[in-house]
């Protein structure tokens, strides 16, 4: 994740990461990557310290991910690139083959919580003391005819089912799916996927949903992800 946002190619966004398997690696994901996807992912990776040089060198190769795994500092030199640069992506790549990637679901205990706060630096475990992300606000016409749709749609269910007290996680799901995709359709450039798998620098897993921003025909940014509490 970069700024709190995960980057994610958009062929990949949805890749079919198994749910709850701790032995997944950065590799398993980057081997899926083709040539311009790669090379975004690089572009971001700023400890590698590649110019344009070096990336035009991996797109006029079409070096995809299962390629990049594989190459060597000669491989990468035998392309035209400089030392330096090809013995940074040839160790970048050997570490990408030895990192695990936890699934989002075996953070299950107190121990767990209070190591992911670490990484933040809050030591106490107490989680009032998260930095809040404070979304800035997008007036709503209630006029609308997105609104008045929300609004019909939720009446229904409240018929049909019943009100959200104590229920099961399929029925929270079934309300929440009409707010998202009502929010969805208020703004211009979004896309919402549910049940997507997201990965991240260190972990790994599905969410019930993703709101995306699609920035080209190749790639997007996931702006949300929401998991329904059980």
């Amino acid at each position: 994740m970069r700024n709190g946002t995960p980057y994610t190619p958009a062929s990949t966004s949805t890749s079919a990461t198994t749910t709850g398997n701790d032995s997944v690696t950065l590799a398993d994901e980057i081997k899926k990557y083709k040539t311009a996807e790669l090379i975004e992912y690089l572009r971001k990776e700023e400890d590698l310290g590649l110019d344009d040089d070096d990336l035009e060198i991996i797109r006029n190769e079409k070096v995809n991910g299962s390629n990049f795994l594989d190459m060597t500092k000669q491989d990468f030199q035998e392309y035209g690139m400089k030392g330096g640069p090809a013995m940074r992506l040839m160790k970048f790549a050997k570490a990408c083959k030895e990192k695990k990637l936890r699934s989002f679901s075996s953070y299950k205990t107190k121990k767990d919580l209070n190591e992911v706060l670490g990484k933040y630096g809050i030591v106490s475990g107490d989680i009032t003391r998260i930095p809040q992300f404070k979304p800035v606000p997008h007036p709503i016409d209630e006029s609308s005819k997105e609104f008045k749709l929300c609004i019909d749609d939720i009446l229904r269910r409240i018929r049909n089912m019943g009100p959200v007290v104590d229920s099961n996680e399929a029925m929270r799901c079934e309300y929440i799916s009409t707010i998202l995709h009502t929010a969805v359709s208020l703004l211009e450039g979004l896309v919402i996927t549910p049940q997507m798998n997201v990965t991240g620098e260190e972990n790994t897993g599905r969410v019930d949903y993703a709101i995306k921003k699609i920035l080209d025909d190749l790639l997007e940014e996931i702006i949300c992800i929401t998991d329904v509490p059980v």
